[in-house]
């Protein structure tokens, strides 16, 4: 037998496995949310120009990616909450809230949005797709409080009359 050639279908058979792991992975996460693309330093603080300030609100972060806007909002002074489905991001955002010592200020939850009740928050930020705008816009306004403030980046919700465009910026109040 020649054990170079039957080492080399083994390495050949484990990547492909893999391979076919990660799309069936990447597909998951697509098909329950957006894809993961960092929001750019600018669109941060404009949206942290545009949160409405309170004492003692609590933001959230829908598909919080690497946990930057719920880390920048956490240095305001805000409760935040990221929710993420992506384990790796998850766990990249927690390392990036514990060096910038924020735990006390910035949460990561590696959860579903579709599973997670938004009522507690006062405002919510999150950078949808078109395909699941319609959903996510029934979904918040079923569960958040009169008053809340809610920011898209890049996708409008089809009914909920906008309070406010700015580039590509919609912000909604409930």
């Amino acid at each position: 037998m020649n054990e170079p050639l039957v080492w080399s279908t083994y390495a050949l058979v484990a990547i492909a496995i893999i391979l076919v792991a990660i799309d069936i992975v990447a597909l998951w996460v697509l098909a329950r949310g957006a894809p993961y693309i960092p929001t750019k330093a600018e669109g941060v603080e404009r949206i942290l120009s545009l949160v409405e300030k309170r004492p003692n609100m609590r933001a959230v972060d829908i598909g919080s990616g690497d946990g930057r806007i719920v880390i920048a909002l956490a240095k305001t002074g805000i409760e935040s909450h990221g929710y993420e489905i992506n384990p790796v991001l998850v766990q990249l955002s927690r390392k990036k809230i514990r060096e910038a010592n924020l735990e006390h200020l910035a949460q990561i939850h590696w959860k579903d949005l579709w599973k997670t009740n938004f009522s507690r928050y006062d405002v919510v930020t999150l950078f949808g797709v078109g395909y699941i705008m319609k959903r996510l816009e029934k979904k918040l306004q079923r569960e958040l409080k009169p008053g809340s403030q809610v920011i898209s980046l890049g996708f409008q919700f089809p009914t909920w009359p906008l309070k406010e465009k700015n580039g590509g910026l919609y912000i909604y109040i409930k």
